[in-house]
């Protein structure tokens, strides 16, 4: 296939956008907001889509990660050369439906090859409307974007990728930016629903039941926490306290999602009324962001984000390197060194508790004083490593000893035990000064 390169120079596609007519020879058109342009043919449904250019570095998982909410309005280029080989399955989906709002990829698999599965991935995206591009150098684009930043863009194939390359430019910069972008609503459930331990192979009665805000929440996270014993109450991202104290449970857990978390100001008014009763709390990806916000500190937007399986992380309490499944383009602004106590001042002290080993980004958070912890990554392994399994357990553990009075917080040291907690200036987005 062509894969020809012009310098010439946000919502997801409608349904009503995209055609369902598969041609592996229709051109289709890579838009970026600065100019770039990458052609190469349609792959997936013909239309248009817009959104926030990404990349994802996980060389396995497509099916878990175009599945997964927090990718909503995001274009999706995959840097592994070779996508669609072991096609897709009803099992492995994170969700109800496909989330990602284009998706681009270099050589798509003529066919799949897997016992497990059921249809091909062009068919998948054919299906459900997503429109995606192959035959495209996601190297290069990766390396722009690397260098310039995530920004707008957009995929047009069939009659759209026909239009004046002005248009198709004028299209992509007139679509909404990431910043500023309330999504969390938009990808969560309805209605609440129950995850049941003796559903996913625990046998007895359940340990604990928690409180879960569906954010965006992948399916296999639930289930983690289910084959540990723990009932999980799958709660609509505009619950309220009321909500959460209705299930009676033991523990409070936030999701990952999509969206800027500057905009989630219900959730983080909800966060502190539960860290007010002193409920245990975990939070993943964006509950790790709203951690930071309900404490006090804020957030800010990566350069290109951190999208992938292979993303190195430690833990600073026991010195081990975990190689991390994350998916996020914002993080939080903490101090990096020792305990410090949060802006919010009634919550006490707290400490960075894991970073990015690729660029010092927080990537977790331990309060001391009161029973919270979260983390930027995903522990859930769908898909990607188990490194960080035991983060589930951690929590149970935090759950068992609040419940007995042992503990009120998960700390047995702070990373910095030798300086005492003290207000600091924060100043740590390396990232995003690069």
């Amino acid at each position: 296939m062509p894969r020809v390169e012009s310098k010439t120079v946000t919502e997801t596609a409608t349904p009503q956008a995209a055609t369902v007519a598969p041609a592996a020879s229709t051109p289709a058109v890579f838009v970026l907001e600065d100019g770039r342009m990458f052609r190469g043919t349609s792959y997936g449904a013909q239309g248009t889509a817009l959104g926030e250019a990404v990349f994802a570095t996980g060389m396995t998982g497509y099916q878990e990660t175009i599945t997964d909410p927090s990718y909503a309005r995001q274009l999706v280029v995959q840097t592994a050369p070779h996508i669609g080989n072991t096609g897709v399955n009803s099992d492995d989906a994170e969700s109800r439906r496909i989330w990602v709002a284009g998706y681009i990829v270099r050589d798509a698999a003529r066919r799949p090859s897997n016992w497990r599965s059921e249809r091909s991935l062009d068919e998948e995206l054919i299906e459900q409307g997503i429109v995606g591009i192959q035959g495209v150098d996601t190297r290069a684009i990766t390396r722009h974007l690397r260098e310039h930043k995530t920004m707008r863009a957009g995929i047009f194939s069939g009659d759209a990728a026909k239009a004046p390359d002005k248009e198709l430019l004028d299209a992509v910069l007139a679509s909404a930016p990431m910043e500023g972008a309330r999504l969390a609503e938009e990808v969560s459930v309805d209605k609440a629903y129950v995850v049941d331990p003796k559903d996913h192979g625990w046998d007895g009665e359940a340990r604990f039941s928690i409180a879960a805000i569906d954010l965006g929440i992948k399916a296999m996270t639930p289930i983690r926490f289910a084959e540990r014993g723990v009932r999980v109450h799958v709660l609509p991202a505009t619950s309220t306290l009321e909500d959460v104290k209705a299930v009676n449970p033991d523990g409070f857990f936030m999701s990952n999602g999509p969206g800027d978390p500057a905009t989630a100001d219900a959730q983080v008014k909800l966060l502190r009324s539960v860290l007010d009763e002193k409920l245990p709390y975990f939070g993943i990806c964006f509950g790790n962001q709203i951690l930071g916000r309900a404490l006090g500190f804020g957030t800010y937007k990566l350069r290109y984000g951190h999208r992938g399986i292979n993303q190195p992380v430690m833990d600073r309490r026991t010195g081990k390197v975990e190689i991390t499944s994350q998916n996020h383009g914002f993080a939080v602004d903490a101090p990096l060194d020792g305990a410090t106590q949060a802006p919010e001042e009634r919550y006490g002290r707290v400490e960075v508790s894991h970073i990015s080993l690729n660029d010092d980004v927080v990537e977790g958070l331990a309060c001391l004083d009161i029973p919270a912890f979260s983390v930027q990554y995903h522990p859930e392994a769908a898909a990607g490593p188990h490194d960080a399994a035991y983060l589930f357990d951690r929590f149970i553990d935090l759950m068992e000893g609040t419940r007995d009075g042992r503990t009120a917080n998960l700390s047995k040291e702070p990373v910095d035990s030798a300086h005492p907690a003290a207000p600091q200036k924060t100043d740590n987005k390396t990232e995003d000064k690069k």
